[in-house]
């Protein structure tokens, strides 16, 4: 089994067994969006000397509790799990998703990049069918998750193309790959 350097933060129990079924690694439990303080100073901590890597649940919640820890802890990486492998019956979570892709989440870690001027605009997301068409959520849905960087709206997905670093030769050869199979 692999084992991973960085602390793994989690929202709840079953998302730590779910993710040790997986990887070998130290796991924080956020316990929901209402994080101690006594939880944030073992994630600063973490943070500080080994690393974090947020992998929350691919919901509304699970996105509020990621954007909260990344606005307190600058240096934090991202795992994302699509929402078709992290759903049993009604439920969306990490502790649905099995072990081989909780192993590919974390193998296409993200970590939020400086940068001066975008790389990516609304028009790239237009123009390659990934917002304003029919089918563009489901593109956006499967060209995130081969990017590692989750599904969400086109908005917030334009954000994560520009802040997660992603390159254009990267993001085209994606998306070629998926309008060609959906052709």
């Amino acid at each position: 089994m692999e084992h991973i350097k960085e602390t793994i933060v989690v929202e709840g129990k079953d998302d730590e067994s779910a993710v040790k079924k997986a990887v070998v690694c130290d796991v924080i439990i956020t316990h929901g969006y209402g994080i101690r303080e006594s939880t944030w100073q073992r994630i600063e901590k973490a943070a500080e000397t080994v690393g974090i890597i947020v992998l929350t649940d691919p919901d509304f919640a699970g996105e509020r509790i990621r954007e909260r820890i990344a606005s307190r802890i600058k240096n934090c990486k991202h795992a994302f799990i699509s929402k078709a492998d992290a759903k049993m019956g009604d439920d969306i979570g990490v502790e649905n998703a099995s072990p081989e892709v909780i192993i590919d989440a974390l193998s296409k870690v993200k970590t939020i990049k400086a940068f001066s001027t975008p790389v990516f605009t609304k028009n790239d997301l237009v123009r390659d069918g990934l917002s304003g068409g029919t089918g563009a959520s489901e593109h956006r849905a499967v060209v995130g998750k081969a990017l590692g960087i989750g599904y969400c709206n086109a908005k917030q997905f334009l954000n994560r193309l520009n802040h997660y670093g992603i390159i254009k030769e990267e993001y085209n050869r994606v998306v070629d790959a998926v309008l060609k199979e959906k052709a």
